[in-house]
């Protein structure tokens, strides 16, 4: 056995040992989530986090509920098949919560990650499918267009939260999966943090569809930032171009140095947005040609796939919750927003408003959708539904409750978020 390949595992925790050392457990498989599952001498399952299928370990912090037990790696016995080294050192050094497989190869993440998709469908949602085909992310690594920082209580660390505590945070100095352009904004901002609001609680790096890197502050009420325009400057004096962004609680974003560019710098965008790109090209195409037909764009964020369909000769109903978001959808200049009625509005509130569609693309957050727009479709029942989902549980979830009125066509997995236990995917849902 290299030793590259247990290095990052001792690193992770205080080695267990001595004659009470727990008895040695087998991990069977991922869980979602990135948890290792093994059984342990009771019968009870156990999950371990930083473990990989076909690991032996022995544990230590075990907490033993009714069912089942959590635990962290004591000491690894023997590697399992997929173990690799962490590229990143926060990883093992901080257990940085933000990724949770990186100590596993691609294959077995990819087929991680197809496996949380079926999973979630079989047992949440009660269907008999096998784990859908994924499509492979185009990047492992420096993926992110965007990463939130939070500062520790005492402002002296800004970063990360490591694994399952929430309440701490280390400081970051590279994360591997955000973009190159992003550190190297983080790189400078990181030595001039005097000159951040006294009392800020969270700092996020955006990069733009046109490369442009935006730096947004978040205060907690009005807290002032009189240092905006000098870090604006010592930026620019190191060469790095930026846009700073003030964000009040509650309020919305202003940008206080650099580029007056207009930009909806807090609206939601898919963090890694070429392979957002496939998921929503694949999604259009699996709705089938909508030319002459009326669709529903639910959750529409910044109105790519409404344009898109809009090409394509449907008319669209497009509702987004985020009026920055409506707002910019609406101002720019497009042909394509010809047959497109925007609804600055939460989806569950406007649905009985809307036309009757044809056919429904929905693209709800991790929460999935709410019961009320669940009881709408059915009751709606458009020829084809295609779900775009973040969360497979919630989409498990969301299938169950439509019921008998529709059948799943088609399932297929994308992996967006590579060294994450994350999965997105897209359901064709029929009607029956």
């Amino acid at each position: 056995m290299a030793a590259g390949r247990t290095a990052g595992v001792a690193a992770l925790s205080d080695v267990a040992g001595g004659p009470d050392e727990a008895q040695p457990i087998a991990i069977l498989r991922l869980a979602a989530g990135g948890d290792g599952v093994g059984r342990m001498p009771d019968g009870r399952t156990v999950f371990v986090p930083r473990t990989a299928a076909g690991d032996t370990i022995v544990p230590q912090r075990l907490r033993v509920r009714k069912r089942f037990a959590r635990a962290r790696i004591g000491r690894l016995v023997e590697p399992g098949p997929g173990r690799v080294e962490p590229r990143c050192p926060h990883y093992v050094r901080d257990e940085c919560g933000g990724c949770q497989l990186q100590h596993v190869d691609s294959d077995t993440q990819r087929q991680a990650r197809a496996s949380f998709a079926g999973d979630a469908l079989r047992r949440l949602g009660g269907l008999d499918i096998a784990d859908p085909p994924l499509e492979p992310a185009l990047d492992e690594w420096s993926y992110r267009t965007k990463i939130t920082l939070h500062a520790s209580a005492d402002r002296r660390r800004i970063g990360l939260h490591p694994l399952d505590r929430p309440d701490d945070v280390f400081d970051l100095e590279w994360c591997h999966i955000t973009s190159v352009e992003l550190m190297e904004l983080w790189r400078a901002v990181r030595p001039r943090r005097r000159l951040l609001p006294e009392q800020f609680e969270r700092v996020v790096l955006r990069l733009d569809r046109d490369g442009g890197r935006h730096l947004i502050v978040e205060v907690p009420g009005v807290t002032p930032w009189p240092g905006a325009a000098g870090l604006g400057r010592e930026l620019a004096s190191a060469g790095i171009a930026a846009t700073l962004w003030w964000r009040p609680e509650g309020g919305a974003a202003r940008a206080v140095a650099g580029s007056d560019k207009a930009f909806p710098a807090t609206v939601f965008e898919q963090v890694n947005p070429a392979m957002g790109d496939r998921v929503r090209a694949h999604a259009i195409a699996r709705l089938g040609d909508p030319a002459g037909l009326h669709v529903w764009d639910l959750y529409a964020g910044l109105g790519e796939t409404a344009e898109a369909l809009a090409r394509l000769g449907a008319t669209v109903d497009a509702v987004e919750a985020d009026r920055r978001a409506v707002a910019h959808a609406e101002a720019r200049r497009s042909s394509s927003r010809t047959g497109i009625v925007w609804h600055a509005a939460r989806v569950e509130d406007i649905l009985r408003e809307l036309r009757v569609p044809s056919r429904v693309i929905t693209n709800p957050p991790r929460v999935g959708m709410d019961e009320r727009v669940t009881a709408a479709l059915a009751a709606q029942r458009p020829d084809r539904i295609v779900y775009i989902s973040c969360d497979p549980a919630t989409l498990a979830r969301d299938i169950r409750r439509l019921g008998d009125a529709y059948r799943l066509a088609g399932l297929h997995a994308f992996d967006l978020f590579p060294q994450t236990a994350h999965v997105e995917s897209v359901a064709v849902l029929e009607r029956q």
